[in-house]
This record gives C-alpha cells, sequence and structure tokens, in this order.
C-alpha cells in the first residue's frame, strides 16, 4: 500500500538578504504590499522587516508597468495585503533573481505523514508531496517520517534497503517516492 506524505509550509521564509541598518541577514516577510501610481504606471513591493533591528526593506514585484497590463486581481490581493500572493511571490524566482535574494525554510515547514502504523510492514512504500517548493534533504524528510536519525537513515540507503529513482543526497523541491525494506 502506497502511504502519502507531505511537506506543507507553516509560514512564510525568512528572506536572507543584507540589511543596511544593522547588517542582519535576514527579513521576514509580513504579508504586507505597497503599490505606488506614477500617473498611469505602478509600482509594487513586498515589505519585510529585519529580524534583527525592525528596519522594512522592499521588494520589488513589478516597477513603472502600465495600469493596463497589471491583472486587476493581483492588484486586489495587493491591496488586501493577501499573505497567499505573499507566498507565491516569495517563491518566484522571477522576484528572487530582481531582488538578489535567497529563502531559507529552515522552521517554515512541517512534515504530514499518515500516522505511525504505516512503518510496521515489512516493505513500506511512500510517496512524498510537496505543497510548496520547500528544498529539503529526502533523507532527513524518511528520518523524520519513520523516526529514525539522519546517520540511521543514511547506513539503510547505503545498504540498499532504502530505494529510490530521485537522488537522495542533496536537496529536493519536489514529489518523489521511496522504498523502505525492513
Amino acid at each position: 500500500m502506497l502511504n502519502t506524505w507531505v511537506v506543507m509550509p507553516t509560514c512564510l521564509p525568512l528572506v536572507l538578504r543584507r540589511c543596511h541598518g544593522c547588517a542582519s541577514e535576514s527579513f521576514r516577510a509580513n504579508g504586507k504590499f505597497r503599490v505606488n501610481a506614477h500617473h498611469k504606471l505602478l509600482d509594487a513591493w513586498l515589505l519585510a522587516l529585519c529580524t534583527t533591528c525592525g528596519d522594512t526593506t522592499k521588494l520589488t514585484v513589478f516597477e513603472r508597468s502600465p495600469v493596463r497590463s497589471v491583472d486587476p486581481e493581483l492588484l486586489t490581493r495587493m491591496h488586501d495585503n493577501d499573505p497567499g500572493l505573499a507566498a507565491e511571490l516569495l517563491q518566484n524566482p522571477v522576484v528572487q533573481r530582481r531582488n538578489h535574494i535567497a529563502l531559507d525554510w529552515g522552521n517554515a515547514w512541517r512534515l504530514g505523514t499518515s500516522g505511525s502504523d504505516h512503518l510496521d510492514g515489512e516493505v513500506v512504500d511512500v510517496a512524498v508531496r510537496f505543497a510548496a517548493r520547500i528544498p529539503v534533504r529526502p533523507l532527513r524528510l524518511i528520518a523524520d517520517g519513520c523516526g529514525l536519525t539522519r546517520s540511521g537513515a543514511e547506513r539503510l540507503l547505503t545498504e540498499g534497503r532504502l530505494i529510490s529513482s530521485a537522488r537522495l543526497s542533496g536537496r529536493l523541491s519536489g514529489d518523489f517516492t521511496f522504498l523502505l525494506k525492513r
């Protein structure tokens, strides 16, 4: 029987960027937006606060865009300070590149398993799904989900009792499956 685990975000990730006020390396996006109009042109930013000193930085979403080219639904969501939109935009590679930022998902996600009864079998078949593009180490997920240490999961991999078509070393942010032989 195939078990499904889900990697879910619990909050917005930290934004890794240097603060000009205190030289801190991280900001916390709170889902607030600022939209500014210049006649028929719009600028929009996602606001983030420094985790140390509280200074605000603006992450550019778009700038000098004609009003007619901006989706009215997007503009409404920005005016409503939609936290879902903030999560979408933080994960957008174009926004990340434009603002020279990276994301730290350290304590911003959790693993949802179907309970501990799935580990009783001789062979455990698991599909891991990602609700958002969260880069995590697959061996860490497997260790957390199976109640093992990370070195124990590595040992199972080297012994050939942990099988997957995906590369289990490094980081993944996409769905994968694995088979665990007890």
